[in-house]
């Protein structure tokens, strides 16, 4: 996956986001060791202490967790998981609700509209 970073948001906030999403569609599958920080930050072209920020935001959401001897490794908590990807999920719905609403239409008509057949 390319990073995409942009300057609207902290780089360490954008970085712990693709992160999570990279854990959560099994990039890093659960309990897999994630590569270094020195490892990401130079894949990503940021400082390592930017990118240690990002790892501790995933650590405090309970995505990852540091092992001494092993570095650190992805949750194994399906829970904390599935939680992370409904909470994820929640964020694209309300953005297509959003983006539909600009258009004109209601919730009800937005989601007619998904239960449409594609044209």
């Amino acid at each position: 996956m390319e990073w995409k970073l942009s300057d609207d948001r902290p780089i360490w906030l954008q970085l712990s986001q693709q992160l999570a999403r990279r854990i959560l569609v099994g990039a890093y599958p659960p309990g897999s060791r994630l590569p270094s920080v020195r490892e990401l930050a130079a894949e990503a072209g940021v400082n390592p202490n930017t990118m240690q920020r990002a790892l501790a935001q995933l650590e405090q959401e309970g995505l990852a967790k540091a092992d001494r001897t092993a570095g650190r490794l992805v949750t194994q908590d399906t829970s904390i998981l599935d939680s992370a990807r409904r909470a994820e999920a929640g964020v694209i719905v309300n953005q297509y609700f959003d983006a539909m609403a600009e258009l004109g239409f209601s919730r009800r008509e937005a989601v007619e509209l998904l239960r449409e057949e594609p044209q």
